[in-house]
């Protein structure tokens, strides 16, 4: 025998189904928080400075002028990744998303010109990262506001 189910109580608005994790309770403190978002900053940053200085060298001999490169190129991957992460959640979706895509397509165009390959060639991908990172951006913070642009947290 089938029974129905009671039916919840709307308040008149659509329910809007979000998909976002539980909310658990925050166990670290702020400064863990700082040091962590630091610790990965300069260990993402020292991880492209080594993937460019790689990409340079082609399998070639480790050079003095390689490893400038190397470190470099991790100081001012740190430096912009760091001004993005500052700037952009201040921006409205669009342009938060497009300085997300911008950033991803200067990141990889700059090592994807370290392998020789031409500068149309270069272009080329790194527009096609940025399209693509824009994209997952923008569908994110899309769906993670509400009707008034205010964002989830």
């Amino acid at each position: 025998m089938a029974h129905p189910t009671p039916a919840p109580k709307t308040t008149g608005r659509p329910e809007v189904w979000v998909p976002h994790a539980p909310d658990l309770p925050d166990v670290l403190s702020e400064r863990t928080h700082n040091v962590v978002r630091w610790a990965l900053t300069v260990a993402v940053g020292l991880v492209y400075g080594y993937w460019t200085a790689s990409v340079n060298r082609a399998g070639g001999p480790i050079t003095g002028w390689n490893i400038l490169l190397g470190f470099v190129s991790a100081f001012v991957f740190m430096g912009a990744l760091t001004g993005v992460r500052a700037l952009a959640p201040r921006l409205r979706r669009e342009l938060h998303a497009a300085t997300w895509a911008a950033f991803a397509g200067i990141a990889f165009g700059f090592i994807y010109s370290q392998s020789d390959a031409s500068v149309l060639q270069s272009s080329l991908l790194s527009l096609a990262v940025a399209v693509v990172v824009g994209a997952m951006a923008f569908y994110r913070y899309y769906t993670h506001e509400d009707a008034e642009g205010h964002r989830d947290r």
